[in-house]
Parts: structure tokens; sequence; C-alpha cells
């Protein structure tokens, strides 16, 4: 099977699902384009205040939103999913992306602008109740905790597999604060010859870490693992606790060009190479493997579906749509996008070795080769091959792509750390606990209690017992925000199924993914992940109920 073959097929199905059934959505569902017919304000412009509510062009809004939602998971996930055979990844991917992904985020960013862009968390409790709200916040915790834990480990074991990445990954902290002091002295000005320069900077530093890798098992040998996510740990709390001027948005200024720099020689590289998928359809000797279903779905998480995408719709992309009608490409194209770096992920570490025995030897078991870091590396590996077909030396290609899932796995980290220090003082002020909004005091408890995590997970392995358990609470919290769209919908007396399919399934496959973790936190006497797990499967049953409670109430009304 030619694997450029698939990759326009998967993109053909994404243009074709935003041409007809996102426009379905927009029109039918929400009614955007008779919202600007009418007049009616966007949050942007009734509430402008020049800080949070802003007016902002679509093209540059999808490329902030796009840069905010798409960090390393939408590789990972497939990386990983791939054992089970390309078929099922694939599947997966396109059809979540189109009926579940897309229309969560779009559904979410348009509930919340009609709520005057405040937080899903916010619009649960005026659309179902302040339970629902606290629910939220519970699953929001959960989840962040993990994001910070899974994407340290994912770091730290890309450092010591691709040490040629150290040098350009950790000089890129260095370009972003430059150029927030730049941004903060000359705002209004054109920021594309300042960008320029430093994707240039990065090429550079891209080649002289090719040169001269950087490892630290000379000095500290086995122990460089810990060593890494120790000193992950402290940039993680210095970067939360920073304005987010300094570091957190160049960096997503710079990472935005560079998950366009990367994309772009991927699909060329593809186009022009056309490797052969050597992985099987299905394989049925995943050895070691869980069961394909439910853990497919919520392995590949975010490469289809994600509940952290709602965060961000309704956080800071709600407060900047200047147009009812921008809200489609933002939100359900934003989400294609997304899709299609899944979709390229699954080529690569399908078509990137060379032989069917190659693959088979790298997936020859769950855990094989250090479980979730080899399995990130086989993405590496791919994609360096699809762009060493355009003539770049293939040692040079590899260091592009470990810059460019570190960088976007230390975006996530970034973020998870800062939203996690809100959640936990959110919680400490409902709580009366002193000294709570202390953004230090915060920040420690945040980082703290993910480092604990991190070292009852069993180290480099950690992550893929970590992963289904991340990506079951992702889609939970997914299923949480589909459901207040289903009753938004249904109070409106609009057609829900588009929303409530989704919704069922996504609780189907949680509870299942939930209960089959727990079983094998008990099988390796793992009580620490155990309680985690239980926590959560009383979290999915309250959801359920809750769901029940909220869509029987909003038939009644309608």
């Amino acid at each position: 099977m030619n694997a450029a073959v698939l990759g326009i097929i998967g993109l053909v199905s994404f243009v074709c699902a935003y041409r007809f059934y996102g426009r379905y959505i927009s029109r039918k569902l929400f009614d955007l384009n008779d919202l600007d017919q009418q007049g009616i304000q966007t949050p942007a412009n009734e509430l402008y205040d020049g800080v949070d509510y802003v007016p902002t062009n679509k093209e540059v809004l999808l490329g902030h939103h796009f840069s905010s939602i798409a960090g390393a998971a939408p590789i990972v996930g497939p990386a990983v999913a791939a054992i089970w055979g390309w078929l099922p990844a694939l599947c997966w991917i396109v059809i979540g992306v189109i009926f579940m992904g897309a229309c969560h985020d779009f559904g979410a960013l348009v509930l919340s602008m009609k709520h005057k862009g405040q937080s899903m968390a916010s619009v649960s409790e005026k659309l179902v109740g302040p339970r629902v709200r606290t629910l939220f916040l519970v699953v929001i915790f959960f989840l962040v905790w993990m994001v910070i834990a899974v994407f340290a480990l994912v770091i730290a074991n890309l450092f010591i597999s691709f040490p040629s990445a150290v040098l350009p990954v950790n000089f890129e902290i260095f370009i972003a604060i430059m150029m927030g002091i730049f941004i903060n002295k000359k705002k209004g000005e054109n920021l594309l010859i300042p960008s320029l320069v430093a994707q240039g900077m990065l090429l550079v530093m891209i080649y002289l870490g090719t040169q001269y890798p950087i490892t630290l098992s000379a000095w500290f040998g086995d122990n460089q693992l810990m060593v890494w996510i120790t000193f992950l740990m402290i940039y993680s709390f210095i970067a939360s606790v920073l304005p987010v001027s300094i570091l957190l948005q160049p960096r997503d200024f710079i990472n935005g060009h560079q998950l366009i720099f990367g994309l772009g020689l991927m699909i060329l590289g593809l186009l022009v190479g056309q490797p052969k998928v050597v992985a099987p359809m299905i394989n049925t000797q995943a050895n070691g493997a869980p069961d394909w279903f439910p853990y497919l779905f919520i392995t590949i998480a975010c490469g289809a579906i994600s509940g952290f995408h709602g965060l961000v719709s309704g956080g800071t992309s709600s407060k900047q749509v200047k147009k009812w009608k921008d809200a489609l490409p933002v939100g359900y194209g934003a989400m294609l996008g997304e899709g299609t770096l899944a979709l390229l992920a699954t080529l690569a570490v399908c078509a990137g070795f060379k032989s069917s025995a190659a693959w088979h030897s790298h997936y020859s078991s769950w855990n094989a080769a250090n479980g979730l870091s080899a399995k990130i590396g086989a993405f590496v590996q791919g994609s360096s091959s699809f762009i060493g077909s355009l003539g770049i030396p293939e040692e040079f290609a590899q260091t592009v792509v470990a810059v460019l899932i570190i960088s976007f796995a230390a975006t996530s980290l970034d973020t998870a750390c800062r939203i996690q220090r809100y959640i936990i003082a959110e919680f400490g002020e409902s709580l009366k606990i002193p000294h709570s909004n202390n953004r230090y005091l915060s920040s420690a408890i945040a980082i703290g209690s993910a480092f604990l995590l991190m070292l009852s997970s069993d180290g480099a392995k950690g992550g893929l017992k970590l992963w289904p358990l991340f990506g079951a609470t992702n889609q939970m919290l997914a299923a949480l925000t589909l459901i207040i769209i289903v009753v938004f919908l249904i109070k409106n007396k609009k057609p829900s199924l588009p929303y409530l399919i989704p919704c069922l399934f996504l609780m189907l496959i949680t509870s299942l993914g939930l209960i089959m973790n727990i079983r094998v936190y008990i099988s390796g006497n793992n009580t620490f992940l155990t309680v985690i797990g239980i926590i959560l499967f009383i979290a999915q049953l309250w959801i359920t109920t809750e769901a029940i409670l909220a869509i029987s109430k909003a038939r009644k009304e309608a």
C-alpha cells in the first residue's frame, strides 16, 4: 500500500468534512450566519477591553488556536496505537476527527461565545447546575496532572534517545525570551522579520546540535532520566510563575512556525518519496498489548478528540472571534489540522521503516525497547525518512523532527503547569485555604504532585502505564463538554444527535477503559494508580448520572 495514497484520502476527507458537515453544523445547529446577518455582536466586539476580549482576524486567530491545541499528543497517541495496525488507527483518526473531535471543539467555542466568552465550567453551571461545574474542575485537575507527568517523561526520554536535540531545544528558550522582550517593546510592529530570524537561528542550532550532541550518561549513567526529569520540573516551575508574555506566548509563536515548517516538509516528502506501508493492516501479534477495544480510542486520544481543546475553545479563543461565522474555521478547521498531524504521525510509524521485519522488531511488544519512548522514536525516524526523500541529510532531518516533538511537548508542559496552578488556586479559594492563590505555592504543589505520579509509574516504561489513563481522562472531559452542548441544543429545539451519539460513545469507551486500567494496576500491585483509576471511575459514573438527569430535564423544558 502506498502511504501517499492513504495520506491523500485522509486529507481529501478532511476537506470534504469542512465543506459539508462543518457548514451543516454551523448553519442548522448554531445559526451562525443568521447571527451575523442580524448584527449580533460576538463577545470580542461587545466586551472589547484590549486585553482578553480582542476582535481578531480569523487567519491570525486560527494560527493561535491551532498552536494552542496542537501539542505532542496527536503524535504520541498514533505512534503508540500503530501497534494494532495501520487500518484501525487511520479509520479512527479520520472518522473521530470529522464527527467527534472537530464537532466538540467547534461546539465548545460557539457555546462559550453565546455565553459572553465564559469557560465551559461556568457555562455548565448555567445550563445544568453547580454540581457539573465541580465535576469539571475535578476532571480537569486529574487530566492536567497526568499531562505534566506524561510529557515530562516524553521529553526526558527523547533527550536521551536524541541527544542532538538537547542544544536547539534549550536554545529555543533563550530565543523565546528574546522574542518576548521584543514583542513587549515593539507592540504593533510587524513580526514577520523577527520570526524568520528566530527560525533561522533555530535551524543553525539544529545543525550544531547534530554536530555536537549532548548526553548526560557520562556523568549520571543510568540516573540520567531522573536528572532530566528534575531539570524539567525546575523549568516548569519557573515557566508557570513567569508572565505569559515573557516565555509562554513567544514560545507558542515560534512553535507555530515550526509546526508549519515541519508539516510542510513531511507532506512534501510523503508525496515525493511515496513510501510503502510496511506495517500490517491489522496486527494480531501485538504481544503484551491490551485489547484494541477500547484502548485504541483512548490511546490515540487527542489525535481524534480531546477534552483539553474545550478548555482552549472556551478560554482564550472565544474572546477573540471577530465574526460568528469565523468560529467554523477556528473551531472545526483547527481540529482538522490536528487530525492532519495525527494522520502523518500514523503514516510515519507505519511507512518509515525499511522493511516489514524492521517494523515488527520495533513493535514486537507493548513494552519493547523502553515502551513509550521507542514508539515516539519510531515517529522521529519515520518522519525523517520522509524528509530525507527531499535530499535533506537524514541525521539533520531526525534532529528537526525530534526538536519539533520536544518543543510541542514542552509547550503542553508549560501550559499544563500554568492551568494546574489556576485549578489548585480555585479549589483552595472555594475551601478557604490560606495562601492558596499564591502562584509560587500552587505551582510547587502542581509540579510536586506530578513528580510523585511519575515516580509511581516506573520511569521510562511508565509512560505506557499513564498514557491510557491520560487518554481516558481526556475523553471523559470531552464527554462532559458534549453533554453540555447536547443540553443546549435540546433547550433551543435543535437536532442533538450529532452531539448525543459522540457523547454516548465516549462515555462507553472511557468507562471500559478505566475498568481495564484498574484491573491492570491491581494485577501489577500499583496501589497509587489503582486509587487514581477508582476515583476517575467514580467521576465517570457521576458524569453518566448528570448526563441522564440533564438531558431528561432539558427535554421536559423544551
